[in-house]
């Protein structure tokens, strides 16, 4: 019995009312698993494309190339992914699930989490919708923050850099310590300071860009461990 055939029985179970929870406790060992992982997998590739509230052929088609599907199985992925985007659940469970297979920042997650990237930015556009589901599935997943960061500047150039990075403070460093690092960059940093000391001018303006990115970071570093 083929992969595919086993994804659409379950998809018959869920087409005749049964929960999708509990057709999902029955893909727990293989090779039931392996049908569990493929259609959260096309899941949550589905609901990636549709988080800018519209799915465009050069989102599926940059789901086929990080999830690749042999010709013959085209239409019953296309099944389970069209069933996924009108889908119920939302993205969560089935981030979830693949989480709960694989254990938290397992390396088959971030390949996960790196191929959702690569289709959520195929239509050259990052939205911030996109962004909040993946920087979610990315907790779910257990995906440190240093890892999403690096994925999000790897296929988003404009994207802010890592906050500690930008501060050269390490991730565990208290936040006291961390509140006197950005003090000390803001006065060693600031345009008055500078041009007080006869900077030339383009270096001022170069410092001006700095400290925005310095009292952003604190801002962020900050307001996430407040939350």
């Amino acid at each position: 019995m083929s992969i595919w055939t086993r994804i659409s029985e379950a998809l018959a179970a869920l087409a005749s009312g049964e929960a999708l929870s509990a057709v999902f406790d029955r893909l727990r060992t293989p090779p039931e698993r392996s049908v569990g992982f493929t259609i959260a997998i096309i899941a949550l590739g589905a609901k990636m494309a549709k988080a800018d509230g519209q799915v465009t052929r050069i989102e599926v088609a940059a789901f086929r190339e990080v999830f690749t599907i042999a010709p013959e199985d085209e239409k019953n992925a296309a099944r389970v992914f069209n069933l996924a985007r009108q889908d119920v659940a939302g993205f969560e469970f089935y981030a979830a699930k693949i989480a709960g297979m694989f254990g938290a920042g397992a390396p088959t997650l971030v390949d996960v989490l790196e191929g959702l990237f690569h289709i959520a930015v195929a239509d050259g556009d990052f939205h911030p919708h996109e962004e909040e589901f993946l920087r979610t599935v990315a907790d779910l997943f257990g995906v440190s923050e240093a890892c999403y960061r690096s994925l999000l500047t790897q296929f988003v150039p404009d994207a802010d850099p890592d906050p500690y990075q930008v501060l050269k403070v390490c991730r565990d460093a208290p936040l006291a310590e961390i509140r006197d690092v950005w003090r000390k960059a803001v006065l060693e940093t600031h345009p008055d300071q500078l041009a007080a000391r006869g900077v030339p001018p383009e270096a001022v303006r170069m410092a001006e860009k700095r400290l925005i990115a310095i009292n952003r970071a604190w801002e962020e570093i900050s307001t996430r461990r407040a939350a």
